[in-house]
């Protein structure tokens, strides 16, 4: 066992809700514990101006037109999160060594190599009297990589976690369900090291979708336990339309962005049909994905343990569900881990293994051409 760090992991995803902060201890390799999790909520008005500009920047070009714009955001967005991070050590008491900072996403194209996401690294570092490692996501884009998912290798360490107390076996695989969807298909630590390979990729849309039709259809923000949904009829050939159009991934090579999707195809639609037949389109391109997986392990019965805000959708879980005879779903919250700071964890982990120069993506699980280390250090003060 090396060296435990602490470290703290700030993480904003695309529901754009607020901040998870999570504080952790390990070696940046398979001892982990979970320290502490705390929430952050957005205001409205900031949440706003973060869907206004994330509908600007359509292409790179516009980041160039929008940047004073983006750059008085990205300040306001790191102040937030400057609150967040002197908010948790003040009730913690934790002294934390490092703080990895993911940031608010607006843009990601990995064929041109750019992501964005708002954050300010050194002004949080200044403000926190913190090192802070961040832009997580570049050099894989550098080094031949999509950029996402990043979480794999964390996934894998809870994967070990889980195992080691609850003995379910392997293959045991996990599906996040965040803005987009993304699985990881895991291994024992002692097959890790005899180079067999952590599998993960994109799989499809997760509640960006069905957030936005209930965003522009309704005065909520999201649909709680999906109840809009199953209170609607699914209209069986507007779904069959969308599926038929849909080009997206099918080789599941290319990372997604929440720009790879949208509602167009439900337009028409009751607030309740349109969210029934929107999430059962993101349930069959979750259930393709997870098919794929299977192939690739050749195997049917698998076991899939759900993190991400979506787990909590139950009419999207059930939806998943009737697509597979033989297979078993659960939240990962079953087995003692929150399946809502799995993500704001594991950049606290990916900022140790950032700090000790270990890799964070490899060839199985973003494309990049060699095992890849990641993410900008930064000491400013």
């Amino acid at each position: 066992m090396g060296k435990i760090y602490s470290a703290m992991g700030l993480m904003s995803g695309t529901s754009l809700d607020g901040v998870d902060v999570s504080i952790i201890e390990s070696d940046g390799n398979r001892e982990f514990c979970s320290i502490l999790d705390r929430y952050f909520e957005y205001d409205k008005k900031l949440v706003q101006k973060i869907l206004n500009i994330r509908e600007k920047i359509t292409n790179q070009e516009k980041l160039n037109t929008y940047s004073d714009e983006i750059n008085d955001l990205e300040r306001k967005v790191t102040l937030f999160h400057v609150k967040a991070v002197k908010e948790t050590l003040r009730s913690s008491k934790s002294s934390v060594d490092l703080i990895g900072f993911h940031g608010q996403t607006i843009f990601h194209d990995s064929e041109k190599e750019i992501t964005k996401q708002l954050g300010d690294g050194k002004l949080l570092s200044q403000l926190t009297k913190k090192k802070v490692v961040y832009n997580f996501r570049q050099n894989d884009l550098e080094n031949g990589g999509q950029g996402a998912p990043l979480t794999p290798i964390f996934h894998n360490v809870l994967a070990n976690k889980i195992n080691k107390k609850f003995n379910l076996g392997f293959p045991l695989n996990i599906l996040n369900i965040g803005g987009i969807s993304n699985i990881t298909s895991t291994v024992h630590w002692e097959n890790l090291e005899k180079k067999d390979r952590i599998y993960a990729c994109d799989i499809g849309p997760g509640n960006c979708l069905i957030d936005e039709w209930i965003r522009k259809n309704s005065k909520k923000r999201y649909d709680k336990d999906g109840s809009i949904a199953k209170s609607g009829t699914i209209d069986k050939l507007v779904f069959n339309q969308a599926l038929e159009n849909f080009t997206g991934n099918s080789n599941y090579e290319k990372s997604l962005d929440i720009k790879d999707f949208d509602i167009f195809f439900a337009k028409g639609l009751s607030l309740e049909n349109g969210a029934a037949t929107i999430t059962n389109f993101t349930a069959t391109l979750i259930a393709n994905g997870m098919k794929h997986a299977h192939k690739i392990g050749q195997t049917v019965m698998y076991k899939w343990l759900v993190c991400g805000g979506g787990r909590k959708n139950k009419y999207l879980l059930e939806s998943i569900k009737n697509n597979f005879d033989q297979i078993s779903i659960e939240p990962i919250d079953q087995y003692e881990i929150d399946g809502d700071y799995v993500e704001s964890q594991a950049f606290a982990y990916l900022a140790i293994r950032s700090f000790l120069k270990l890799p964070i993506s490899f060839p199985s699980t973003t494309g990049c051409k060699v095992p890849t280390t990641g993410g900008e250090m930064t000491k400013n003060f």
